[in-house]
């Protein structure tokens, strides 16, 4: 019986373990700059992007977004801006605190409903706490006005 409890404690431990790895952010402790320097085709991917450069699943049309905003798509567990016209940038839309889905884009920030951590539509940067890393970004494309995951 009592190594089955072992057992048991030690599953435990590596789930939550494992858990923990996959809610953080793919950079280290600090990343400030690591939301906008990973690979992500939203860095000054226009329209005229390699037409179906990865042929991921259609999130939203350009027009959908609006600029100085964005758009969460809960399914995906992504955030798209547009900071700038033409400018579109995604990133997790899992907040780095504390594992919540961001719930909404304004004022030029995206909002974690949990506990009021708020990022950057730019980068993802943290603009308000209690989170201390930045949003990671997501691989996005953008071609014929439509926005692609992948």
């Amino acid at each position: 019986m009592n190594a089955r409890r072992r057992t048991v404690l030690a599953a435990g431990a590596a789930g939550a373990a494992a858990l923990a790895t996959g809610c953080g952010s793919s950079g280290g402790d600090g990343g400030g700059g690591d939301a906008s320097s990973t690979p992500t085709a939203s860095d000054g991917a226009t329209d005229g992007a390699s037409p179906g450069a990865s042929g991921g699943a259609e999130l939203a049309r350009t027009a959908d977004i609006p600029v100085g905003g964005g758009t969460v798509f809960t399914e995906q567990k992504v955030v798209v801006t547009q900071p700038e016209e033409g400018d579109f940038k995604a990133f997790s839309a899992v907040c780095t605190h504390a594992s919540c889905l961001v719930s909404t884009v304004s004022d030029g920030t995206i909002d974690c409903p949990c506990h009021g951590s708020k990022y950057s539509i730019t980068d993802a940067a943290v603009e308000a706490g209690p989170a201390t890393r930045p949003l990671p970004a997501e691989r996005i494309t953008v071609s014929g006005g439509v926005i692609r995951l992948g």
